[in-house]
């Protein structure tokens, strides 16, 4: 890959952030947009604004024959079977949700297990802990071994015939670890449950097959690969949709609808009620020809390089320590790390006085990052167009706030 040539595709990366050049390592929470992303907005708006679905004039047309490829694109790259097992939603965050409604309430019953891991999203905790409050079932959390790894031998010891969900994130948020999940769907397929994939840290950065890892269900969001905000992805195999009810209700979800009754549409238009966010998932189909035009395995080896590069460089510093254990294997480029004594948000705030954009907080994953024995932590996270000398410049960075807190 040649990130100078991919850095002049996103305008953003030219601005200056306290008259510093603005080094963005805040990919994990958005990333940055490409010209043609920018473009294809701008080229709806102004060329063919119309709604879809609904219109025989030359801008319906035009908008639905659009929106429509931006669905088999994102069918392509993730390799799902037919672009109707692709339901646009606004964000993984929804399509999360809407499984847990749809699907959760019709099919999971007092006394039935749930299982997510202790390294979630709390998109991916919060909507189980409401169903199974609802539902009287049990949520459970996947056993880990004395490494912080998911242990597969307990992990099937407990699974059984009343286990009715499992999700699982894809990559870690927080640490970059890449669960096994291939492994894990396929030890749940002894067992009635569906298998759910958030998939927000891995699409955007890494090959994913659908039909490989073998996932019932697969969400994510546009504005972590790309994209714009506002436009998410749910994956669901077919039969299982055609099974589950809808979630919202009127506009074009509706095949036929009488003074009594209505019908349903077919997939995917089931799932997608009203006018749907048409130049926006548009968008989010030129970010999918981007991605798949440099290739997404080239992609991820170069995060993989970035994240080695990262920690490496990490031990020249006297007192920050990064979460998790990144000596056993390949993680994304996603690292998290704190100060024995200089709060994360004082570390941010003067990372930008350079023009430096990292996340501070709990990222979302607050019994995650709890479970280290802190409140919050500092987290980069790079992309595509990251460079090692933007690690450098942070790891520089990083060693002057820490004498200037030291008073060195």
């Amino acid at each position: 890959m040649n990130v100078s040539n991919i850095r002049k595709d996103f305008p953003i990366l030219d601005s200056r952030i306290n008259n510093y050049p603005l080094v963005y390592l805040d990919n994990a929470a958005t990333s940055q947009k490409p010209r043609a992303v920018i473009d294809s907005l701008v080229d709806y708006y102004e060329n063919y604004n119309s709604n879809v679905h609904r219109g025989v004039h030359t801008l319906s047309v035009k908008a639905t024959e659009e929106y429509e490829n931006s669905r088999i694109k994102v069918k392509n790259l993730i390799n799902a079977k037919s672009s109707t097992e692709i339901i646009y939603t606004r964000n993984a965050t929804e399509s999360l949700n809407i499984i847990s409604y749809s699907w959760g309430k019709k099919n999971v019953h007092s006394g039935d297990d749930i299982f997510i891991t202790p390294f979630e999203h709390h998109s991916n905790i919060v909507p189980w802990q409401e169903l199974c409050r609802d539902k009287k079932a049990n949520l459970r959390y996947v056993p880990l071994n004395g490494s912080g790894d998911i242990d597969m031998d307990k992990f099937r010891s407990q699974l059984s015939q009343r286990t009715k969900l499992v999700s699982i994130t894809h990559m870690s948020n927080v640490l970059g670890t890449l669960l096994p999940v291939k492994e894990m769907i396929k030890s749940v397929r002894a067992t009635p449950a569906v298998t759910v994939i958030d998939a927000c840290q891995s699409v955007p950065h890494m090959p994913v097959d659908v039909q490989d890892l073998d996932c019932d269900f697969m969400c994510f969001s546009g504005h972590k690969m790309l994209g714009p905000t506002g436009i998410g992805v749910m994956y669901g195999r077919s039969d299982i949709l055609n099974e589950m009810p809808p979630f919202l209700f009127g506009g074009d979800m509706i095949s036929e609808v009488t003074y009594e009754s209505a019908q349903w549409n077919d997939l995917p238009y089931k799932f997608e009620a009203g006018t749907p966010n048409i130049a926006d998932a548009i968008a989010l189909g030129v970010a999918c020809d981007y991605l798949q035009d440099i290739g997404l395995q080239k992609i991820w080896d170069h995060e993989i390089q970035l994240g080695e590069y990262a920690v490496k460089k990490f031990k020249s510093l006297k007192n920050f320590k990064i979460l998790g254990d990144r000596s056993k294997e390949k993680r994304g480029g996603v690292f998290s790390f704190h100060h024995e004594k200089i709060h994360p948000h004082d570390i941010g705030s003067a990372l930008d006085k350079f023009g430096i954009a990292i996340r501070t907080g709990h990222h979302c994953a607050m019994p995650l990052v709890q479970s280290y024995g802190i409140v919050a932590a500092s987290r980069a996270s790079v992309y595509l167009y990251n460079s090692n000398e933007e690690i450098d410049k942070l790891i520089d960075r990083l060693s002057e706030i820490e004498e200037y807190f030291s008073g060195e």
